[in-house]
């Protein structure tokens, strides 16, 4: 793969002195230092030299970004037919492989790891800790395979790919259409600041405003901590998936001017009424209702059956066979989400810049390793592919995933070969970077609409100057 595809890593410390080049972006449809980009200006000076950008537009890094020119046709008609096509057998065979492994390890676990069989108590403790992980890895691909499930990529029949989605997402206390309408719409509009529904960045002004700081004092302050940047993030994992189905905590907050016309007087956040379990919520059109509905009712039936367990084998018994396996579930979805979008090179679009081809590339392929092939069926690795062409089946994703990258050229974002260890790296450095986004400093006409993550920890291109109002 060229340098450009795939820039060559340097370190940015918070007085950058490292040359860097020229990549990257777009399109429609505790750890160490942050590491990152090519080019051929060092960063230090692109940084002192920011209001002399002119029209240029500048990633976090200081490399330079421009629009590309392909189009969603050349993306599609590079893809070999063969990718498009869905088999139901191999999509259930899947589904039973991962519920199979599911049971299996809770049997071995059940039986085989009691007071009789491991008189420890230590011993058993750190035993069941693995088991929450290892299920927990498990149930995220389930998860997964219930989203192919919602992008009617998992076989040729709508039915059983809406039958087999509820049923798994059900099991693990997703709302299968309420999610899937909201992440349809996700798909529609991804990286469009007023539209997007998956962590849209806050801009400037409100991440001004909740640091209770003023707009222009941003390019000023002190660094945050790294205790700060640890427990937000702490936090996003642990509750950012359910406060996402509760409040749309990262999805936009611009429902009056939404086209389908419901959103008038709702807003974000607990009693806003906006939720992905009220039929009435503007995520939805009236015609949902009835999807909404079903979606509750297989809440209701897991949460049922969560009851029964618990009332007769036991209430810490259900958290660990089943809540804290749960909770990883939530952390591996919300980690995988958070780096799909939100990474020091994507772009972020205001209306008047955005259109499809450049939002479906304003996102980025990871690696995790053997996992992330085998246990979470590539959703990491070929996720650029997927915001273009989300019908392709996993299983054919990489194939698709190559095609496309001669179309995208330096365009195409990847950390590709990093393995776990730097897809954990990554959730550090995307905290620690990714503060809030701004246009580059200086920018003149459509490039005043694409903005860039900036940070106030005197990483990369540091937050535009601007005067007090």
């Amino acid at each position: 793969m060229s340098s450009t595809a795939l820039p060559k890593r340097v370190a940015l410390h918070r007085n950058p002195t490292t040359e860097s080049s020229v990549p990257s972006s777009v399109s429609p449809s505790p750890f160490d230092s942050p590491r990152q980009s090519p080019s051929s200006t060092s960063l230090s000076s692109m940084a002192s030299d920011a209001e002399n950008v002119g029209g240029k537009m500048l990633d976090t890094y200081g490399n330079e970004f421009k629009i590309p020119d392909y189009t969603i046709k050349q993306i599609r008609d590079a893809i070999p037919a063969h990718c498009y096509e869905r088999s139901a057998a191999t999509s259930l065979y899947y589904v039973f492989r991962d519920m199979a492994i599911l049971a299996a390890v809770f049997y071995v676990f059940h039986n085989y790891v009691t007071p009789e069989t491991v008189p420890s108590f230590p011993a058993r403790v750190a035993l069941w800790t693995i088991y929450t992980v290892v299920q927990g890895l498990v149930g995220t691909g389930v998860w997964v395979l219930a989203h192919e499930c919602g992008h009617q990529a998992f076989s040729p029949s709508k039915v059983l790919n809406d039958t087999v989605g509820w049923i798994c997402h059900s099991l693990l206390l997703v709302p299968y259409f309420s999610w899937k309408i909201s992440h349809g719409k996700h798909h529609k509009a991804t990286g469009n600041l007023a539209r997007d529904m998956v962590f849209v960045p806050k801009s400037r002004e409100v991440y001004a405003s909740r640091i209770g700081r003023a707009a222009h004092e941003l390019s000023e302050l002190m660094e945050e901590t790294p205790i700060a940047t640890a427990i937000h993030l702490v936090l996003q994992q642990l509750f950012g998936w359910p406060m996402y189905l509760l409040t749309n905590v990262t999805g936009h907050n611009n429902h009056e001017r939404q086209p389908e016309g419901r959103g008038k007087g709702k807003k974000n956040g607990y009693f806003g009424g906006v939720n992905h379990f009220n039929p009435s919520s503007p995520l939805y059109e009236a015609k949902d209702a009835k999807l909404i509905a079903l979606s509750d009712l297989g809440l209701a039936i897991t949460g049922a059956i969560l009851y029964y367990v618990g009332s007769n084998y036991g209430w810490i018994n259900l958290l660990v066979w089943y809540g804290i396996p749960y909770l990883w579930v939530n952390h591996w979805l919300v980690a995988i989400t958070f780096l799909q979008h939100t990474d020091p090179s994507l772009p972020h679009y205001e209306p008047e810049a955005w259109d499809f081809t450049r939002g479906a590339a304003a996102t980025i392929d990871r690696d995790f390793g053997f996992v992330g092939q085998h246990i979470f069926h590539d959703i990491i690795e070929t996720h650029v592919l997927h915001h273009y062409v989300s019908t392709i089946p996993f299983y054919n994703a990489r194939e698709a995933s190559e095609a496309i990258k001669k179309v995208m050229g330096s365009h195409y974002r990847t950390q590709a070969h990093t393995g776990w260890t730097g897809f954990l790296k990554a959730m550090w450095t995307s905290a620690r970077v990714c503060q809030f986004v701004e246009p580059t400093e200086g920018a003149m006409g459509e490039s005043k609409h694409v903005l860039f993550f900036r940070n106030t920890n005197g990483i990369g291109v540091p937050p535009a100057k601007v005067a007090a109002k």
